[in-house]
């Protein structure tokens, strides 16, 4: 595992999650249905933490959403899903949270973003959340979002680098007002009688240079756990690399608690994808390890046949919907590494440096693939069943490699949970 020394933090309890305070890094997401909608929203919330996802939020928007809290809640757990849930407050949370007390009660925590609460009487909208935090014991997340900072604020800082000699540039002074948005509203919610220890920070901007920057400087001035991510990352490869680019960039620093990666789906589409750009970026890392990684190379004019891209996609898929069956019955699966190669160039070599791997056919070569167990030749594989045999190898490995630890029932619940598809 990694090297990286992570930031000193506070350690912040959300549900039964520890964040902070030497923790592991922890995957969260938000469901984007219509919280009011509590079957689709605890659909939802079921997929992303199936698919990793550790904490979720919700939109807690009216008095619908608020309503609808509790009763998510009590499926959710009726359903034996005992994951933290999140309440995202904008605008009207201190109403929301005073008038109905049992989604209060539901949540693990409360999201306040300080610009949202209020124009006069912001400072005091933001109080009542934190005093209801403190009512029900909750941790509160004081999210800054550059989209919505606070303008009041903002304009202060902006006349008082006017009369500077050397005033900074506005996207400068914008940075400086983040960073003061964030201590100040800590310092706030501690006044009011909020622990340290129930206080989470954000400061979230879409560009991958601001994000580090202000990050870097909250990192150094405040002890509290930091939940990282661009906001607005976008939708497909703009999300996923920015994204990327900037988590990488803080988690290498070791600034990062708890991390999201918003990214914009398509019309329909799969909401745990974030989820799984998280918990690759931390595999990459080296921080924490979710699934087994497969090694396939790019392909050249030597692999005309794209066979061995479709199975290692194939493999791919299969070891992800195999991990939740496998991660209650193999442990330290996830750590392994499988290699699909397409010709034999580097394809004994990656084979055998993989814990398990195959080095297929390129064109022109021999039709047989040998397949590679921890250094040395296993098998060769023929004909026109390589895929399914290759699959079987693998699973006979995991049950052999990553069983004893579970108990000597370990592998016939693994055989069975497979026989039956549950």
């Amino acid at each position: 595992m990694s090297h990286i020394k992570r930031r000193d933090s506070i350690q912040v309890m959300v549900g039964d999650v520890p964040v902070g305070g030497g923790a592991p890094v922890v995957v969260q997401s938000m469901t984007n249905t219509d919280t009011s909608d509590v079957e689709g929203t605890v659909e939802q919330i079921k997929h992303l933490h199936r698919s990793g996802s550790e904490i979720v939020r919700i939109t807690v928007n009216n008095d619908d959403a608020a309503q609808a809290v509790p009763h998510i809640k009590e499926q959710l757990l009726a359903d034996d899903v005992d994951v933290p849930i999140v309440g995202d407050f904008h605008y009207n949370g201190h109403k929301l949270l005073v008038k109905y007390p049992e989604a209060a009660k539901a949540l693990s925590k409360f999201r306040i973003n300080p610009g949202n609460t209020g124009t006069k009487t912001r400072d005091e909208n933001f109080c009542t959340i934190v005093e209801q935090a403190i009512k029900y014991d909750k941790p509160v997340r004081i999210g800054v979002n550059w989209g919505s900072l606070d303008q009041k604020l903002l304009a202060k800082k902006m006349d008082a680098n006017n009369e500077l000699e050397n005033p900074k540039s506005s996207k400068q002074v914008m940075l400086d007002t983040m960073v003061e948005s964030a201590r100040r509203s800590a310092e706030l919610a501690e006044s009011v009688g909020l622990p340290s220890n129930k206080i989470i920070i954000s400061c979230k901007m879409s560009h991958v240079q601001d994000v580090v920057h202000v990050y870097e400087r909250i990192a150094e001035l405040l002890d509290y756990p930091l939940h990282v991510g661009l906001t607005e990352a976008g939708m497909g490869m703009k999300g996923t690399v920015a994204s990327t680019a900037a988590l990488s960039v803080l988690l290498q620093q070791g600034i990062g608690d708890t991390i999201r990666v918003s990214l914009t789906p398509k019309p329909g589409g799969d909401r745990a994808r974030e989820v799984r750009v998280c918990q690759q970026i931390l595999q990459s890392l080296g921080i924490r390890n979710f699934v087994p990684q497969v090694t396939a190379c790019p392909g050249c004019g030597r692999t005309n046949s794209t066979y061995f891209q479709e199975l290692a996609e194939e493999i791919q898929g299969y070891l992800r919907e195999m991990m939740p069956i496998w991660r209650d019955v193999y442990a330290g699966v996830e750590e392994m590494n499988v290699a699909v190669m397409g010709c034999v160039v580097n394809g004994p070599g990656e084979s055998r440096n993989a814990n398990i791997g195959i080095s297929l056919p390129g064109t022109f070569e021999e039709p047989k693939a040998p397949v590679y167990m921890d250094g040395e030749h296993h098998s060769t594989l023929r004909g026109d069943n390589i895929g399914e045999e290759f699959r079987e190898i693998l699973d006979n490995y995991v049950m052999r490699n990553y069983g004893s630890s579970q108990g000597g029932n370990s592998t016939n619940k693994a055989e069975t949970v497979q026989e039956t598809g549950e």
